[in-house]
């Protein structure tokens, strides 16, 4: 990286690299896999969006969930709880909300009340309670959900779908533990090629970039490869789709019906593609919009909650929403799913194509990542390192083994390291630039395709995307 890129960066790191310093803001994003499952990153703001009147909700809550736990470790449940509005002539009194959270031992049968006791000594209103040794030594784990209410009389589910769509968590045994060390900061791999290239502006196969006062820049929000290896990144400056056929060396511009703020991208098997948008029109829910390969649209659907990131399941496309941080279906065999349809079908881990989930917690400097079938998880990994981990960009099977890219940091500089794993541990391991002088979509930057890692990278001549081979014996 130059040096002025170097200086930079304790200010300025990337958008979703800030978040993670930011758990007001969207703690469980990353918190919740970089495509595929919940991250526990830093919690996740908790709660309803607000009235039917677009009035906003009496509480926020902020909850990390122990969705993978290992033998012998004690397990609590924290949330921390804030009032947003009080009643009227009550500006000035003490937030004193109350809660109790609901648990059972597997996914099914009914739950056990447990109270949630505020926490000695914490900052704010902190509220904890204890896993009972019977739920947390459970074969198949336990799940979970929490109802706070606040001194108004409105109570807040955290996750909002409840009883229909609680927290999961799964024990961990026979897990790999597979110690990182130390970083080595600028030993980085070069690319095998750079498929797909092109530089700021509004032109004919430039990508829009917009600047802000005292803001970094942001440019390219998201992209995809399809399965005949065509590129696409979305210019939604531009509010349109550069796609690069497989060998070519300019892009197609369609034009999308978008908003043009900062959104995700997903391209389904056939060629259809989802595009997630962060902001809404006016004071209206974010919506997911669905184009045909030509950008025709399809139409779009209301998410239920803020809208983080999309990717493709095995019914159609899958929405990572917050606050309550889970991935929720947006179609089912095809149809448009309300609200909430949405939030009972939400799970912390992203379900894949070939069957099961992965889930992984991203917690202090350790990665927990575990391939999980209804009956608990078949297969797991534990990546702990001398060097602070920020988010987990992408953990996506390649056959019986397990790619994952995580962000390795110092207060001067960042990279991201890629691992692959399988059943004996790691594979193999290597560094690359983080590249990121623009800022895109916080989960946006990775995607597989067959043995294939591709990169979304930029610098301030443009936007680029290379592809780095994996060995596969």
């Amino acid at each position: 990286m130059d040096n002025d890129r170097h200086f930079r960066r304790p200010t300025s790191l990337s958008f979703s690299f800030r978040l993670l310093r930011r758990p007001d803001l969207l703690g469980l994003l990353l918190g919740a896999l970089a495509g595929l499952a919940a991250i526990g990153a830093a919690g996740s703001p908790g709660g309803p969006r607000g009235g039917g009147d677009g009035s906003p909700p009496a509480l926020a809550v902020t909850h990390l969930p122990p969705l993978l736990t290992v033998p012998g470790e004690p397990v609590e449940l924290r949330y921390d709880v804030a009032c947003l509005t009080l009643p009227a002539g009550e500006e000035d009194e003490v937030c004193h909300p109350a809660g109790s959270v609901f648990v059972r031992a597997g996914a099914a049968g009914p739950f056990r009340e447990l109270a949630l006791h505020e926490e000695p000594g914490a900052a704010g209103d902190r509220f904890v309670a204890s896993v009972p040794e019977a739920l947390r030594t459970s074969p198949t784990g336990f799940s979970y959900y929490a109802v706070f209410r606040a001194p108004s009389g409105e109570t807040v589910t955290h996750p909002a779908g409840g009883a229909r769509a609680p927290q999961r968590s799964v024990p961990l045994d026979g897990v790999r533990t597979i110690d990182l060390g130390t970083h080595r900061f600028g030993h980085t791999r070069a690319a095998a090629a750079r498929v797909a290239e092109a530089s700021w502006g509004s032109g004919p196969g430039q990508v829009g970039l917009e600047q802000g006062r005292n803001l970094p820049p942001i440019g390219g929000a998201s992209f995809d490869v399809d399965r005949s290896g065509a590129v696409h990144v979305l210019d939604e400056a531009n509010r349109r789709l550069l796609r690069w056929r497989p060998g070519a060396r300019t892009p197609e511009s369609i034009p999308l019906a978008i908003n043009g703020t900062l959104a995700d991208l997903a391209v389904d098997e056939e060629g259809a593609l989802h595009v997630l948008e962060t902001v809404g029109e006016g004071r209206e829910q974010p919506f997911l919009r669905t184009f045909g390969p030509d950008g025709a649209a399809r139409g779009r659907i209301a998410v239920a909650e803020q809208g983080v990131q999309v990717r493709v399941g095995p019914d159609g496309p899958l929405v990572l929403e917050q606050p309550s941080g889970q991935w929720m279906p947006a179609t089912s065999g095809g149809r448009p799913l309300t609200t909430a349809e949405q939030l009972a079908g939400g799970r912390a881990g992203r379900q894949l194509r070939g069957g099961g989930e992965v889930v992984v917690l991203r917690h202090a400097n350790e990665v927990r990542l575990a391939l999980v079938s209804p009956s608990g998880a078949r297969r797991s990994w534990r990546l702990t390192s001398e060097t602070p981990l920020a988010e987990v960009q992408l953990a996506e099977p390649l056959g019986d083994r397990l790619v994952v890219v995580v962000r390795v940091y110092t207060d001067e500089r960042d990279e991201f390291l890629v691992a692959v794993l399988d059943r004996t541990g790691l594979v193999e391991r290597f560094s690359l630039d983080s590249a990121d002088w623009a800022e895109t979509a916080p989960l946006s930057r990775f995607r597989l395709l067959g043995s294939s890692l591709y990169q979304l990278g930029s610098t301030p001549e443009g936007v680029f995307v290379s592809r780095y081979d994996l060995e596969v014996r």
